[in-house]
């Protein structure tokens, strides 16, 4: 680990006054400690965060605002996400271990950095890593790897299930900066590799996240998470999707879906809902929107079986969620 400057700021006013080239902010730490520990990442100046009033899940008039320093584990079991979002709350116990969604915080589960190993070996290029170095999954060990949104740069999927379920859900986050405020809608805030797969986001230096926008969607309390993996706990996805329905009787009125695992960025398939909307619910109608699911596809030499499992994800989700 590289030496560091350290810094514990009680406002955000502080603590963005504090930041500059080469500073990266803490929050619970389950990222950035490890790939500091791994010399992936080495900030020179580390701010502590966790000192500023960002913390809590409150209604406001725009929605559920969960702040960027709440607790994974608090924000899964708030009463307020568990029955107006239950996918939020099902996403968020599916990640990690107990002791992380203990320690981790919202914001820092939305920014945290790619599973690739090759990211994460320092001994390997890597062009998220170090730009201009190379992909080596576009020929190596690529089974866990994108197929969707990638490119000759880089195919590592997005690690979080927060925000699979956050973009579904039509999410935004809040961001402050020394300039101000802004607003960014999540399914536009992850940028996709194309050749600079190190910009992995539209934070600028500095920015902070504040808070989670969840806009209100009453019939969001149909909504579940699934998640694929190779073993029960304490796995990132091989595929997962992230549902909310509208039932009128029989018939799907409207719907939501996103994936993760299966691509570069938390992915939301708005060609999957138009296929289910005016639809019966039913398996067929199920089967038939999923073939929608994997368009444009770009699978590696071994992840080609993620395009039949994403499909078959989406049906079994549905039929769990709303029945056949």
């Amino acid at each position: 680990m590289q030496a560091f400057d350290f810094a514990a700021p009680t406002s955000v006013s502080q603590a963005l006054g504090l930041a500059t080239t080469g500073s990266a902010y803490l929050a619970g730490g389950t990222t950035l400690v490890d790939l500091m520990k791994l010399d992936v990442m080495g900030p020179v100046h580390v701010i502590d965060i966790n000192g500023l009033p960002l913390a809590g899940v409150t209604t406001q008039s725009d929605g559920l605002h969960i702040g960027a320093l709440s607790r994974m584990s608090d924000v899964a079991l708030d009463p307020n996400v568990t029955s107006q979002f239950p996918v939020v709350a099902q996403a968020l116990l599916a990640s990690a271990s107990p002791q992380i969604r203990n320690m981790a915080s919202i914001g820092g589960n939305l920014l945290q950095r790619t599973r690739c190993d090759y990211f994460r070996d320092t001994t390997t290029p890597c062009n998220k890593r170090q730009p201009g170095s190379g992909c080596p999954a576009q020929t190596g060990v690529n089974r866990t790897h994108a197929i969707l949104g990638t490119s000759t740069s880089c195919a590592a999927t997005h690690a979080s299930d927060l925000a699979v379920a956050l973009v579904a859900m039509g999410a935004s986050v809040r961001l402050q900066g020394q300039s101000g405020q802004r607003t960014v809608a999540l399914d536009g805030f992850y940028q996709l590799p194309g050749t600079t797969p190190n910009v992995e986001n539209v934070l600028q230096p500095g920015e902070l996240i504040i808070d989670v926008v969840l806009p209100p969607l009453p019939w969001a309390t149909t909504s579940s998470y699934l998640k694929i993996r190779d073993r029960q706990s304490y796995e990132f996805a091989l595929t997962s999707v992230a549902l909310a329905v509208e039932l009128t009787g029989a018939t799907i009125t409207d719907a939501r879906v996103a994936v993760g695992g299966v691509a570069t960025t938390p992915l939301r398939l708005p060609a999957v809902e138009a296929a289910l909307r005016g639809r019966p619910a039913t398996t067929a109608t199920y089967q038939a929107a999923a073939t929608n699911a994997a368009t444009g596809a770009k699978p590696l030499s071994q992840n080609g079986f993620k395009v039949t499992l994403v499909q078959r994800a989406i049906v079994r989700a549905l039929v769990e969620l709303v029945g056949a």
